[in-house]
């Protein structure tokens, strides 16, 4: 039996045709992002949550037998986000008005929101943690819950950090399944984003290594979308 043949990477070079800027995968970017929203719009909440009822059953069982297994431990992760040309403040003003408002802007930062809204016991988030989607809540759960923040490792100083939010992430029966930890702090040109995960201790490594992907992709595109509503 003789060894498969190799053959040499292939590229493809778009040489003309589009009069506008971008690369192809900026124009395939466009197009998945354009029909995404037209799912999302035509499904409606109610109806992304129908769709994905199975997969949410399945994706909840995952994080409270990861809880449970895990004893109360998590395994943090940064992501650090650099950004010039907008201040920490300017930013934060954005997602205050944008948490509090249409859940558009926040599902569009990410192809894998399909819920961000306020609920009964928080505010609920429908997403994907690692490949599990999850339906889970942000927010403080029982007396002292959000006493953690003040004792963690990767609380960074409050002179250079001083926009600091802590939520453990919780089910709809109280079992906590995580914590974020996010901080930012204003630089000479911009701020930077120092943005902490906590997951189950008993979570396979793919699972945090993919949410520090997911922040770095939501957080850079509500950034950019801060920057564009001062226009």
């Amino acid at each position: 039996m003789t060894d498969k043949q190799a053959f040499p990477p292939v590229t493809v070079t778009l040489e003309s045709g589009p009069t506008g800027s971008g690369s192809i995968d900026d124009f395939e970017l466009f197009y998945a992002r354009r029909a995404l929203d037209r799912f999302r719009t035509r499904l409606g909440r109610q109806g992304l949550l129908d769709l994905l009822a199975a997969d949410i059953e399945e994706g909840n069982a995952f994080l409270r037998e990861s809880a449970l297994a895990s004893d109360g431990r998590f395994t943090p992760g940064t992501t650090v986000l650099a950004t010039r040309g907008l201040t920490s403040g300017e930013f934060l003003a954005w997602m205050e008005k944008a948490f509090a408002g249409d859940e558009k802007p926040l599902l569009d930062a990410h192809p894998e929101h399909y819920v961000m809204a306020p609920g009964a016991d928080g505010f609920n988030v429908v997403e994907n943690i690692g490949p599990h989607v999850c339906s889970f809540y942000m927010g403080g759960w029982g007396t002292d819950a959000m006493a953690w923040a003040a004792d963690a490792d990767e609380l960074l100083p409050e002179s250079d950090f001083p926009h600091t939010m802590s939520s453990n992430l919780f089910l709809a029966d109280g079992t906590v399944v995580g914590r974020a930890l996010t901080q930012f702090g204003d630089t000479a040109d911009g701020f930077t984003a120092s943005l902490t995960v906590y997951v189950p201790t008993s979570c396979p490594p793919d699972v945090l290594e993919h949410h520090l992907r997911h922040y770095a992709v939501e957080f850079r595109n509500w950034i950019v979308a801060a920057a564009a509503a001062r226009a």
